[in-house]
């Protein structure tokens, strides 16, 4: 059964699989549209825009996350160690507190020594708060 389809005064009307601007179409002699070189060489354009849409987002995250893991790690080292002399923020995967940022003092006794585990997203609001004792 042929589906129904209205027309606009209100009749019904058969439709058909048939297309009258298609009658008379022949599909061509069957070679590609683009040659291969030229196929090849918008496929390397395309990937190289994608590449440039995403890279600088990657850049910026991840030198907010340092400035920001320095920060935090700064603090950290002056809370936790004031002996030492510096601080080191170190992205590791297979850190001692998993992956993310790896906070350590430098210049201390006994070498670099680790402080706190940062996380893969450092914030420096994180810090305890320290309780005096009146």
């Amino acid at each position: 059964m042929l589906p129904l389809e209205r027309t606009v005064v209100g009749h019904l009307i058969a439709m058909s699989d048939d297309h009258p601007e298609l009658t008379g179409y022949e599909p061509g002699d069957h070679r590609p549209l683009r040659s291969p070189h030229v196929v090849l060489v918008m496929r390397i354009l395309v990937v190289l825009g994608i590449i440039a849409l995403v890279l600088p987002g990657i850049v910026t995250t991840m030198s907010v996350g340092a400035n920001t893991a320095n920060t935090s790690c700064a603090r950290w080292v002056a809370l936790e160690k004031p002996e030492a002399t510096g601080s080191s923020a170190r992205f590791e995967m297979f850190g001692p507190g998993g992956v993310g940022w790896q906070c350590y003092s430098v210049g201390a006794f006994g070498g670099d020594e680790l402080v706190a585990s940062l996380g893969i997203i450092p914030n420096g609001s994180r810090l305890p708060v320290p309780v005096s004792n009146t």
